[in-house]
């Protein structure tokens, strides 16, 4: 291995080969430094320092360690992927199932990947319905004096509220779901047979009957799995189109012969695209590392790496792992079917087409790992000066479009002060309380503009309400970070060029630029209301008369007297007219 160094001592680039004489000499050849990329690695270079290895399975992997813990600029470093998501199982006293996106060594039990990403949260729904252990944030350590909805509609034991479920049933419960995640279909239904059978013979019928409808669920989705596994082997298809320094890249899954998945990367620094060299960095980043790995991978060209990296894949899968270039026949086929997916990807991003309401719905859906493609976004925003005029708006955008009809303000009636926080609070509660009331459809999406405070504070009157699962995420202003509920400690990070992080940023200055309308607004009518006021020989109902006669403040200001006269008499129209009459100075008469 080699690492060439900056004057500054950053690693700028990071390779491997046989021998270090020969390739390093290879970069002042009169053809390679003629190249952009490579002369300009060159001339910043000022040291280059190596690492000796065993082999060039060894080299593979240290070479990708190195790449991602220094990010080399010359390296081709992958960008804008979507990690997999996992179903965790945590280890507390009464366990929950999470969807995340990061492994963590918090001793909880993690299951998958899973792809398409809806699967993890599709299972993790069924976990609810038929094993009744939930994904919510409530405070188990204690007790609460009722349970939330998730209760009520039978998708949670109730283990927050004294007496509703036993420790025994719960943990009975957290098994059968490890049974289920580790796909031991057929002890969960051994044991679930067995239970039903205990509970018939106690005469408990009604609980007999649900394990009798579950261990039916379970049964057929053995058989489901059984199917599946004699279609056909899992594959990855990689194809990429490029304009320098432009690049997108697709990435197709076939799980037992069918698309499942389909993912995009993009690249805006790569004015020298080497195909070859292209493909072999970026497949080592993405499968050596990761704890799934397909049996076969199809690319379009042939690479240096190739074999070794077949040999390094197929020790750590423990099953022959196979790269292919196709050339003809179906497999060429899909890899031509994958090309086109990339340049259609390339024209999306680089030329900026307008993508479908529904391509939309469900990169949302992928990028922010929401249950389902979210069809309605409701956002919220407050504002106040230094805590005076507080108000806060809250904008739809629904079906790829604002929805003006449905925006809503809001005054800020219950906070004292400066408190965005407890601001945000209120406003949730009032709009989500009135949802409830009039047995509205809760959207796909509440965004909330604002940092994890102020998300943490919508979440709190949500979880007041009894709504739970409720997608949640806000955006930091200054950062344009996105954070989703219950995936805090994995921040959504978007390149500026992202469309999905365009119309975070739209719908969240959308909402922004209502709410200071409406608290601009305000302000200006409580500064002329006063001035009314102040109006010598005119009372509190004159004034109240030339608000409902003229319609607001301003309108009384222009009105000339006989307008005025019309609403409150001559004698009150002369006061108004005499107190917004100009000042005439005598030097200037």
């Amino acid at each position: 291995m080699y690492l060439y160094k900056d004057a500054a001592g950053r690693v700028i680039y990071v390779g491997k080969a046989k021998s270090l004489r020969l390739r390093v000499r290879s970069y002042f050849s009169d053809d390679r430094l003629a190249d952009a990329k490579t002369g300009t690695l060159i001339s910043e270079a000022t040291d280059i320092d190596y690492i000796l290895v065993d082999n060039n399975k060894e080299a593979l992997a240290l070479e990708n360690n190195l790449i991602k813990q220094w990010k080399p600029r010359f390296n081709i470093l992958l960008r804008d992927d979507k990690t997999y998501p996992y179903i965790k199982l945590t280890i507390e006293k009464y366990a929950r199932v999470y969807v995340t996106r990061r492994l963590r060594k918090d001793g909880s039990t993690y299951y998958g990947p899973f792809f398409p990403a809806n699967l993890a949260h599709r299972l993790v729904k069924f976990i609810h319905r038929a094993f009744l252990v939930p994904s919510c944030k409530v405070d188990l350590t204690r007790h609460h004096p009722k349970p939330c909805l998730q209760y009520h509609i039978h998708r949670c034991l109730g283990p927050c509220v004294e007496g509703l479920t036993t420790d025994d049933a719960y943990a009975a419960a957290v098994k059968n779901v490890k049974l289920f995640l580790e796909g031991r279909h057929a002890d969960l239904a051994a044991s679930l047979r067995q239970r039903m059978q205990d509970a018939s013979d106690e005469t408990r019928f009604e609980e007999a009957a649900s394990l009798r409808d579950l261990l039916s669920t379970v049964e057929e989705m053995e058989e489901r799995q059984k199917m599946a596994a004699a279609k056909g082997d899992d594959i990855d298809i990689f194809a990429a189109y490029a304009e320098p320094p432009l690049v997108a890249l697709n990435l197709f899954h076939l799980r037992n012969g069918q698309i499942v998945d389909r993912r995009e990367f993009f690249w805006e620094d790569q004015p020298d695209f080497d195909e070859p060299q292209f493909f072999s960095a970026l497949i080592k980043q993405i499968y050596i590392d990761q704890q799934h790995i397909p049996s076969i991978i199809h690319v379009p060209v042939d690479f240096e790496d190739r074999e070794a990296l077949e040999e390094l894949l197929s020790e750590k899968r423990g099953r022959k792992v196979e790269i292919h270039t196709p050339q003809r026949g179906q497999k060429k086929a899909m890899l031509n079917l994958v090309e086109t997916n990339a340049k259609h990807s390339f024209d999306q991003r680089f030329r900026v087409m307008k993508p479908s309401s529904r391509a939309i719905q469900e990169a949302l859906q992928d990028t922010l790992g929401l249950p389902d493609a979210p069809k309605r976004i409701e956002c919220f925003d407050v504002s106040h000066i230094q805590g005076t005029d507080k108000v806060a708006s809250m904008v739809v955008w629904e079906d790829g479009r604002m929805k003006k009809s449905d925006y809503r303000k809001f005054i800020i009636r219950s906070v004292v002060g400066n408190d965005d926080f407890a601001s945000m609070r209120e406003v949730v509660t009032r709009r989500y309380s009135r949802v409830q009331q009039e047995n509205q459809a809760m959207p796909g999406l509440v965004l909330i503009d604002g940092g994890l405070g102020q998300l943490h504070s919508a979440a709190d009157s949500l979880e007041a309400l009894g709504i739970i699962n409720q997608p949640l995420a806000s955006i930091a202003k200054r950062e344009e970070i996105i954070y989703v509920y219950g995936q805090e400690n994995e921040p959504v990070m978007l390149d500026r060029f992202s469309p999905i992080l365009h119309l975070i940023q739209s719908i969240r200055d959308e909402a922004h630029r209502f709410a200071v309308t409406f608290h601009r607004t305000r302000r200006n009518a409580a500064r002329l209301t006063s001035e009314l006021d102040q109006i010598p020989g005119v009372g509190a109902k004159t004034v109240q008369k030339l608000l409902r006669g003229l319609g607001s403040p301003e309108l009384v200001r222009a009105a000339s007297e006989d307008e005025l006269a019309r609403v409150v008499g001559r004698a009150a129209a002369r006061r108004v007219r005499e107190f917004y009459a100009p000042v005439v100075h005598p030097e200037t008469v």
